[in-house]
């Protein structure tokens, strides 16, 4: 570049005085365009772009070349009209949208690079200039990855968080075992419902007289006391007798889930058709040998107590370390731009809206059931959000001044793993992974490593033995 063009560069760059904030021109010596850059708040920077117009010129003539075949012009075959006819009857601007496309295809990314840039949010795109033998000028505007100004991470010290299993967590496992494998049967002995019974009712609500939509059910196993169904409902039926039919009085909450009944009086009519209960298994050495490879309680009520103990282990460690990289996360300082964790939250949602499909519902079902706005629930995945877009960035961070990276027989040990939980061989995974997936589980076991570091660097407290309380009776 000449000395007068360099000059002639270095006075168009200006402090903008009213809002002071930085700006710099810079010129790509391989493709020549004209960059000018400019810092704004929250991370977000400007970024923009002179393509020269013998540039967009060639862009020009690529996009007539695709779209030529479009144009029947009077005189030529279609498709043959030499591109000065066809502007001449449609004007130049016909060709400028796959112009513009191919323009920011071959310049946005080289322009990113230049400016020293690593967007997170995406761009948003606006012409400034565009036009015959012009160059072709346009601002993109993102958002850049903050800057991460990490505090201690090595040496970092962990309280100790103790594992202890007590005999009524032993009793609580068994006892679930027992109501895993309990018995619904129908009530012989006696007519009138109790507590925790287990009633057969036909039922139909009515608002001001109307019958309402969803509120008719028949045969429907309602447990006494699940308060499961409106608030009051169930106390009402306790005392009733079997093939009885009476009339329920309740009223919706005011956060009911449909508009139409929030706060409303309401009146069901329910005819009792049977009375159940749960009876669950006596727990002795019987029940022991029904649901495990122990022939007497004690032995299975050891197991029990041995599994729960590494299982108290397992998350006293995880505790831990957990522990370790939320003090390491926290001694760092990061502005961290609202678009980073506005995308976060995006993610959590679609997560969310999966794991609810698996259920049978959907997310925008699961809002309609539980009368919660989107927006509200957007706020209540925020502070995860925020905590996990920290600990992504610190994670990155110590990465890069670590070195650390993922081999690749660090990606195919992970691979395997994955293989495994699926029930399906390593190569069957590879198969179904994309480069973009691919890049992907590169990024997380690069992110598992990096944790093992920061682990492995810390100053651990020693291991201490499970605390458990026996009783007496099994203490002899």
């Amino acid at each position: 570049m000449s000395e007068n063009k360099k000059t002639q560069l270095n006075e168009e760059v200006q402090l903008n005085e009213e809002t002071q904030l930085k700006e710099e021109v810079q010129l790509n010596e391989e493709t020549q365009l004209v960059i000018k850059k400019e810092e704004l708040e929250e991370n977000a920077v400007m970024l923009e772009i002179s393509v020269p117009a013998d540039k967009f010129e060639e862009v020009m003539q690529k996009s007539y070349f695709k779209n030529v075949k479009r144009f029947n012009i009077p005189g030529f075959r279609k498709g043959k009209a030499p591109r000065s006819i066809i502007v001449r009857h449609y004007g130049e601007g016909v060709f400028y949208e796959d112009a513009m496309n191919f323009a920011y295809e071959d310049t946005y990314w080289d322009a990113i690079q230049e400016a020293g840039l690593d967007p997170v949010s995406k761009p948003e795109i606006d012409i400034k200039e565009i036009g015959d033998g012009k160059p072709f000028i346009y601002t993109v505007k993102v958002t850049n990855k903050p800057e991460v100004e990490l505090g201690k991470y090595k040496g970092v010290k962990a309280d100790k968080i103790e594992a202890k299993v007590t005999d009524e967590e032993v009793d609580t496992e068994i006892d679930n075992v027992a109501e895993r494998n309990a018995r619904i049967i129908t009530v012989e002995d006696r007519e009138e419902i109790k507590e925790n019974d287990i009633t057969v009712i036909d039922y139909e609500g009515f608002v001001d007289g109307v019958a309402f939509e969803g509120g008719k059910g028949e045969n429907y196993s309602l447990t006494i006391g699940s308060k499961t169904f409106i608030p009051g409902f169930e106390e009402q039926l306790i005392g009733s007798k079997k093939g009885a039919e009476q009339e329920v009085n309740v009223t919706f909450p005011e956060e009911y889930h449909s508009e139409e009944l929030k706060g409303k009086e309401a009146v069901f009519k329910v005819k009792i058709n049977e009375i159940k209960v749960k009876e669950k298994p006596v727990i002795d050495d019987e029940f022991a040998k029904d649901v495990s490879e122990f022939d007497t309680l004690d032995e299975y009520k050891n197991d029990i107590r041995n599994k729960l103990i590494k299982k108290a282990e397992d998350n006293a460690k995880k505790e831990t370390e957990n522990a370790i990289i939320k003090k390491v996360v926290d001694d760092a300082k990061i502005d961290v731009p609202n678009v980073m964790i506005e995308n976060r939250i995006d993610r959590l949602l679609r997560e969310f809206d999966m794991n609810m499909r698996y259920q049978g519902l959907s997310l925008e079902k699961y809002i309609e059931m539980t009368g919660m706005e989107l927006d509200k629930m957007r706020d209540s995945f925020r502070e995860r959000a925020l905590n996990e877009v920290r600990a992504g960035l610190v994670i990155e961070k110590i990465s890069e001044i670590e070195s650390i990276e993922a081999t690749e027989e660090d990606v195919a040990a992970d691979i395997e793993e994955l293989a495994g939980q699926y029930g399906q061989t390593a190569e069957d995974i590879r198969g179904r992974l994309k480069a973009e997936d691919m890049e992907n589980v590169k990024n997380d076991t690069s992110y598992k490593k990096t944790i093992k570091f920061i682990i492995d660097n810390a100053s651990m407290p020693q291991d201490k033995k499970v605390q458990t309380k026996k009783t007496k009776k099994e203490e002899n």
